[in-house]
C-alpha cells in the first residue's frame, strides 16, 4: 500500500463533480431568486402615500406604464414579510443537517426545491386574502429552501476532493424553472461518486481515494458537550450571525435603498439591483479559486488561508459601506459602493463558509445546521429591525441601518482572528470514543 502510486488528476470543467456544482448553481440561482424577489416587487405591489397604513384593501394605481394592484402596508409589515422567510429556514437547518446522513440527499434537495417553487407561486394569491398568508407562504417557502441549502452542502462530503472543496462550493453556492428544475435534480444527481454512470473511472478513483481519510463508514454520535465547549465553532458562528446579517440585509432592501435614493421606475431599479448579485456570483467563484491555488501550491496554511478570506469578506464591506454614506455623492459612486458592499461579501466563501468542514467533517452536516442557524438569526433580526427603523425614524434611518452592520461584521471578525482553527479538533477525530 505504501508503494501505491497517487491517482491522477482529473481535467476539472469536463468532469462530472464540475457538472453537480453547476447544477447547485442552478438550484441556488432560483433558491435566491425566490428569496429576494419580494423586495423589488414590493415597491410595485404597495401604495407609499400611505406608509403606515395597515388595511389590506387593494387598489389600482398606475406604475411604469402598468396597473398594479397597490397594498397599504406599512414599512414594518414589509419588513416582517420580507424576513418571516428566515423563520422556516432557521427552523429547518439543525434537522435538515442531521437528516441529510440518513435520508437520501437527492430525494431531499429534489422535493425541497419543487415546494418551495410551488409556494412561490402561491404568494401573489396569497397577497389577495391578506398580509398574513404572505407570511405564512413565505414561512413554508423559507422551510423547504432551508432544507435545499443545508443538505446540498453535505454532497461535497462524497464528491469534492479536498483542494477544491472551497472551489466546488464557492460555484455551487455563487448564484440558488424551480419546479422543472427538481425533475432535472432527480435525473442528473447521484448520491455517491462510484453510484453515477456517466463517471469515468479515473475521476471515480481520484475523488474516492483523496477523501478516502475524511469519509466515516458509520453515523458516529455527537460529542456534544465537546462541541458546546469549542470556541473555533462558536466563533464561525457569530461570524456567520455577522455574514446572514450583511448579506440579508443588502440582499432584500438594495432596491428600497435604491428607490429612496433615485425615485427610479420599477424596471431600472431591477436592472440595478441585480448587478450586486453578478459581482457576489464572479467575487464568489474568485475567492474559491484563489483559496483552493494557494492551498493546493502551499502558498499560505490552511488557517491563514481561513483568516485572510474572513477578513476580506468581513472587513470590505463595512468599509464600503462607511463609503456608501460619506463618500457617494453621485449616482455612479453610490451604485459603485452598494456593488462593492455585496460581492465583497462572497470572499467568505475561502473562510467561515466553509470552516466547519475543516475542524469537524465526520459532523459536517448537523454542525452546518448548527451555525445556519446562527447565522440566519442574524438574517431574520436584520430584516425585521430595519423594517422597524426605517418606520420609526423619519431622518436618517439608513446611517443608523449601516452602522449596525459594520459593528456586527468588525466585532466577530476580531473574535474571529483571535479564536478561529483549521485542524480537525480533538472531539471530532474518529479515535473519540466518549460521547454524552
Amino acid at each position: 500500500m505504501d508503494n501505491q502510486v497517487p491517482p491522477r488528476k482529473v481535467p476539472n470543467f469536463c468532469s462530472i463533480r464540475y457538472g453537480i456544482a453547476l447544477l447547485l448553481l442552478l438550484c441556488n440561482v432560483i433558491v435566491m431568486s425566490q428569496r429576494v424577489c419580494m423586495s423589488l416587487t414590493m415597491i410595485a405591489m404597495v401604495n407609499s402615500t400611505e406608509p403606515h397604513g395597515l388595511s389590506n384593501t387593494s387598489t389600482k394605481e398606475p406604475q411604469d406604464n402598468i396597473k398594479n394592484p397597490v397594498y397599504n402596508w406599512s414599512t414594518e409589515i414589509q419588513g416582517i414579510m420580507l424576513s418571516s422567510i428566515f423563520y422556516g429556514i432557521l427552523i429547518s437547518q439543525i434537522p435538515a443537517g442531521y437528516l441529510s446522513g440518513i435520508y437520501s440527499l437527492k430525494k431531499m434537495v429534489g422535493s425541497a426545491l419543487f415546494l418551495s417553487s410551488l409556494f412561490t407561486l402561491l404568494i401573489p394569491l396569497a397577497a389577495e386574502f391578506g398580509e398574513a398568508l404572505v407570511i405564512i407562504c413565505r414561512v413554508i417557502q423559507g422551510l423547504f429552501q432551508g432544507i435545499a441549502l443545508t443538505t446540498q452542502q453535505v454532497v461535497w462530503i462524497k464528491w469534492a476532493p479536498p483542494l477544491e472543496q472551497v472551489r466546488l462550493t464557492s460555484l455551487s453556492l455563487s448564484g440558488a424553472c424551480g419546479c422543472a428544475l427538481s425533475l432535472l435534480w432527480f435525473v442528473l444527481f447521484y448520491e455517491d461518486p462510484k453510484d453515477h454512470p456517466c463517471i469515468s473511472k479515473s475521476e471515480k478513483e481520484y475523488i474516492t481515494s483523496t477523501l478516502a481519510q475524511q469519509v466515516s463508514s458509520s453515523a458516529p454520535s455527537l460529542p456534544i458537550k465537546a462541541v458546546l465547549k469549542s470556541p473555533p465553532l462558536w466563533v464561525i458562528s457569530l461570524c456567520n450571525f455577522a455574514f446572514f446579517w450583511a448579506n440579508s440585509f443588502l440582499s432584500l432592501y438594495t432596491p428600497m435603498f435604491i428607490n429612496s435614493k433615485f425615485h427610479i421606475n420599477v424596471k431600472e431599479n431591477g436592472l440595478l439591483s441585480s448587478l450586486p448579485h453578478l459581482f457576489a456570483w464572479i467575487f464568489a467563484i474568485l475567492a474559491g479559486h484563489m483559496a483552493d491555488v494557494f492551498l493546493s501550491r502551499n502558498i499560505l496554511s490552511l488557517l491563514t488561508i481561513r483568516k485572510l478570506f474572513t477578513l476580506l469578506g468581513l472587513l470590505l464591506p463595512a468599509l464600503f459601506s462607511l463609503c456608501l454614506l460619506y463618500l457617494s455623492s453621485s449616482f455612479h459612486g453610490t451604485m459603485i459602493f452598494l456593488i462593492l458592499a455585496n460581492a465583497t461579501g462572497s470572499f467568505c466563501m475561502g473562510g467561515i463558509l466553509i470552516n466547519v468542514l475543516d475542524i469537524a467533517p465526520r459532523y459536517y452536516g448537523f454542525l452546518k445546521g448548527f451555525t445556519n442557524v446562527i447565522g440566519l438569526t442574524g438574517g431574520l433580526v436584520a430584516s425585521t429591525v430595519t423594517g422597524v427603523i426605517l418606520s420609526q425614524d423619519q431622518d436618517s434611518p439608513w446611517l443608523k441601518i449601516f452602522f449596525m452592520m459594520v459593528a456586527n461584521n468588525v466585532i466577530s471578525l476580531i473574535f474571529y482572528l483571535i479564536f478561529a482553527k483549521a485542524e480537525i479538533q480533538d472531539w471530532a477525530k474518529e479515535t473519540q470514543n466518549t460521547y454524552l
